[in-house]
């Protein structure tokens, strides 16, 4: 089935272009999602017009995205504070998603899919990201990932290391008691 693409859809196509699914494919998903328009070949003037309308609306479009990373440059660094544990290891990984929420804290509305991470970002520190507003426009941005807890040393040791020291303040507190009884009875 020839369609016409709506929207922009990862694997298939631009927004604008006529591509050749699957029946299946365009009755159960892009058709109920308003993803693609079917395009009939008894109407060449109403697909002509369909393409120029969704070039204009493509063209608007990539000029308000244009506008936005415009604005976005402004926005150099976002700051993601997640929770760590021993030795300073986050607890998860840092997601698109937190990426798209600080950056909706700072007054962009961004969705998740739109922002690309190098790898998955498992330790503190600055990471490179960037921002796919649309087709060539992206939005080089820094991923600044700090502790949002403070984790106490006593933290970092391990049980059997706790273990040990609470037997050594065991043998001290021993070794103390008779001390103090032999300065009580010279009294």
């Amino acid at each position: 089935m020839k369609v016409i693409l709506q929207k922009d859809i990862n694997g298939l196509g631009d927004a604008g272009e006529i591509k050749d699914v699957r029946d299946g494919y365009a009755r159960n998903f892009l058709l109920p999602r308003k993803l693609v328009l079917p395009a009939f070949t008894g109407s060449a003037r109403a697909l002509e017009h369909q393409q120029r309308l969704l070039s204009l609306k493509t063209e608007r479009r990539k000029k308000a995205m244009q506008e936005l990373a415009g604005k976005m440059e402004a926005v150099q660094e976002v700051e993601i504070s997640v929770m760590v544990g021993a030795k300073q290891k986050l607890f998860g990984s840092v997601t698109p998603l937190m990426v798209a929420r600080a950056l909706e804290e700072k007054g962009y509305s961004i969705d998740k899919r739109k922002v690309e991470l190098p790898d998955s970002i498992r330790a503190l520190g600055t990471y490179k990201a960037r921002i796919k507003l649309a087709e060539g426009i992206t939005v080089p941005l820094s991923v600044k990932v700090v502790p949002a807890n403070e984790v106490e040393e006593e933290e970092y040791k391990t049980p059997a290391e706790r273990a040990a020291e609470a037997a050594a303040a065991a043998a001290e507190e021993q070794t103390e008691a008779p001390a103090e009884a032999e300065e009580t009875q010279e009294d």
